[in-house]
């Protein structure tokens, strides 16, 4: 899923698409990619709107990661249901992925996929001892400490799903729905015959609750390490954060004699750092320009940045910024193309979401 507007994380998002903002200078929607791969599927729709042709130039066929890769026009954002109803020739008669190209997991999918396919071969090898029935659907859920700000998972005995509430004021469980689901084709007739919900969407939630009132089966994984929901500023840092915690040091750039690098830091191919601490984990984009500033912990500097004298902690800076005479910038996400200055170099802290192609002069 990549379309929608990504209106949490606007300004951002009126000059990019939010499954291409960079978490460790990584787009988020790479991380998804990689995870499909790596669970061993090979052809991908990815369903695209106003963004369209920013995610193809991206993307582009997919064999970067080893995928063939379709995409599927949504003229406007009717729920995930949707998403289905309209990939529905080329989903054909297969079992699929659905992945939200804004969640960034911890562990991937492969083990998600693998128990679903070792539950369906199970149940074509059924015992003489009875039937095993085979599973319509597979939901990815999480323990959550305020599930009423999701989807939720009622569960019986058996660890299968028996009623999905969304944003419920008396929770049932505190297993949230994560945004990636496993069907197979018996999904199809339950979402051609949804109806709009008061939002006007048709929604997952409701097409996996028609497939329980049907009597079919929808297993359950609980998901062990992290997930987050990229879609507004504070938990795409803390991704940001978490993915940088997992980098190894590799200096690829110059740094001077001048200069200390400290901890888990990568300095890409081209940048230079000049007179300055950084401080790791930290990932520093190729061709970057780093004078007299001190950068990190738990910052991300994109491509072809310029940042002089300036202190910059736990951040994503994205391609091309310039950043000059900011005693400090924390916790900030900057978009392309941006200057941020100070014309009065008093020290104070500045905490900043700057859109693409900004301008900003910190007085």
């Amino acid at each position: 899923m990549a379309g929608g507007a990504g209106t949490r994380l606007r300004p951002i998002t009126h000059t990019s698409a939010k499954q291409l903002v960079p978490v460790a200078n990584k787009p988020i929607l790479f991380y998804g990619l990689e995870h499909m791969a790596e669970a061993g599927v090979r052809q991908v729709g990815i369903i695209v709107g106003d963004t369209r042709e920013e995610i193809v130039a991206a993307v582009g066929d997919g064999s970067h990661w080893g995928l063939e890769v379709t995409y599927i026009a949504q003229s406007e954002p009717l729920g995930l249901a949707h998403c289905v109803l309209i990939a529905r020739d080329f989903l054909g008669d297969d079992d699929f992925v659905m992945y939200l190209g804004d969640n960034l997991l911890q562990v991937g999918v492969a083990g998600f996929v693998r128990s679903f396919e070792e539950a369906r071969h199970q149940s074509g090898q059924a015992s003489l001892d009875g039937e095993v029935e085979s599973p319509a659907a597979q939901i990815l859920l999480k323990k959550v400490p305020d599930p009423h700000r999701f989807g939720v998972a009622e569960l019986d005995g058996q660890g299968r799903a028996v009623r999905l509430v969304e944003k419920p004021a008396d929770p049932p469980s505190d297993l949230a729905l994560v945004g990636v689901y496993l069907f197979t084709p018996k999904i199809h007739e339950i979402v051609a015959a949804l109806e709009p919900s008061e939002r006007g969407e048709l929604e997952i939630t409701d097409a996996i609750q028609a497939l329980i009132e049907q009597g079919e089966v929808v297993r359950t994984e609980i998901l062990e390490g992290w997930w987050l929901d990229t879609g507004k500023l504070t938990p795409l840092l803390e991704a940001n954060r978490l993915v940088l915690e997992t980098i190894e040091q590799r200096i690829d750039g110059e740094v001077d004699d001048a200069s200390s690098i400290e901890g888990r830091v990568i300095i890409e191919e081209g940048a230079k750092i000049t007179g300055s601490t950084v401080r790791g984990p930290t990932i520093v984009g190729r061709g970057t320009v780093i004078t007299d500033s001190f950068i990190g912990p738990f910052t991300a500097v994109g491509a072809e940045c310029q940042i002089r004298g300036s202190e910059v902690e736990h951040s994503v800076i994205l391609e091309r910024c310039e950043i000059s005479s900011i005693p400090r910038l924390v916790d900030s996400l900057i978009g392309r193309d941006s200057v941020v200055t100070r014309s009065d170099a008093r020290p104070r802290a500045s905490r900043l979401m700057v859109g693409d192609h900004s301008q900003v002069d910190l007085a």
